[in-house]
C-alpha cells in the first residue's frame, strides 16, 4: 500500500513538468500534523512573482485531487 508520502509525490510528479517548462521545480519537504504539506519551490519558481497562485491553483489542486485527505499545501516562503 502507498504511503501518504507516496501519494503526494506522484501528484508533484503530475505538475512538475509544467514548472520545469518555466525552469523551475517543486520538492516535498515534510508533511505535518493535521496533513498539511510543506512543500518548496526551486529554481525559476523559488523567485516568481505569481508562486503564490502556482501553489494554490496548481500544486494544491493537483495534491487535493489525488490525495483528498491532505488539507492544506504551504511553502517554505510562506
Amino acid at each position: 500500500m502507498e504511503t501518504l508520502t507516496d501519494r503526494v509525490n506522484k501528484a508533484l510528479e503530475e505538475i512538475r513538468p509544467f514548472l520545469i517548462s518555466d525552469n523551475g521545480d517543486v520538492e516535498l519537504v515534510e508533511i505535518i500534523k493535521d496533513n498539511k504539506v510543506i512543500v518548496r519551490f526551486t529554481g525559476a519558481c523559488s523567485e516568481c512573482s505569481i508562486n503564490h497562485s502556482t501553489l494554490k491553483l496548481g500544486v494544491e489542486a493537483t495534491i487535493k485531487k489525488h490525495v483528498p485527505e491532505i488539507t492544506e499545501v504551504l511553502s517554505l516562503t510562506d
